[in-house]
């Protein structure tokens, strides 16, 4: 998988690429991720990425033209599956579009900001936009790192136990169960008989009890669906 992030800050991005499971997946070639500075595609010899908003009102918007350049020149270069735009917006992600998002080749994020894109950028080059939650950053690079984070983790072979993300939260509608590890036993808390037993198919249906119990407890919302 490659994934292409167009960003005004790609600092703020590198650290998380840096280590742990996207790391891995760089290192062993399951992931490509490159950063574009929409400041080298900037309008003039100051590089003009934003101007004021037609109509008025306070915050500024990132022109069109900035960022169609950077858009247009990965395209001629290959074809994507899907380019994505990090804004509140939006449709929130979930465990399903993670999933999908994971069998894709080549994506594009563009990572928003001050008060987002020119509405004709999510008209002409967005096929999917994409919040984190109903709340709004800076910008939307911890948003990219996010998605980024949730998608290739689910690269097989990225996992060093690839069954493990199948029984993650929400694969399945449903909240993971309690977990435990030694000792069985600390200051009094044990951990439950069933998971000592031995017998799995009995802590197979204990486990799904209580991730029902969990889920209707927390997040109700999610067996409505």
């Amino acid at each position: 998988m490659r994934i292409d992030i167009i960003t005004v800050a790609p600092e703020l991005l590198r650290s998380p690429f840096e280590h742990s499971m996207m790391k891995r997946a760089i290192d062993k070639g399951l992931a490509e991720v490159h950063f574009h500075n929409l400041r080298d595609y900037g309008i003039g010899s100051y590089k003009k990425l934003d101007d004021m908003q037609f109509g008025g009102g306070a915050g500024m918007v990132l022109m069109i033209e900035p960022i169609a350049k950077c858009i247009e020149k990965l395209q001629a270069e290959r074809t994507y599956d899907e380019i994505i735009y990090m804004t509140p917006d939006a449709k929130t992600l979930n465990q399903a579009t993670a999933n999908s998002l994971s069998l894709k080749e080549n994506i594009i994020i563009l990572t928003g900001h001050y008060k987002g894109v020119d509405q004709r950028v999510r008209d002409k080059y967005i096929t999917k936009e994409i919040s984190i939650g109903d709340y709004v950053l800076t910008g939307g690079e911890l948003a990219a790192a996010i998605l980024c984070d949730a998608v290739i983790r689910l690269i097989p072979g990225v996992l060093g136990d690839e069954q493990s993300a199948l029984t993650d939260s929400f694969q399945d509608n449903l909240l993971s169960p309690p977990v435990y590890t030694r000792p069985s036993e600390y200051e009094g808390m044990k951990v439950p008989d069933i998971l000592l037993s031995g017998n799995f198919p009995k802590i197979e249906e204990w486990r799904n009890e209580k991730a029902y119990e969990r889920t209707q407890l927390i997040r109700p919302d999610l067996l409505n669906d």
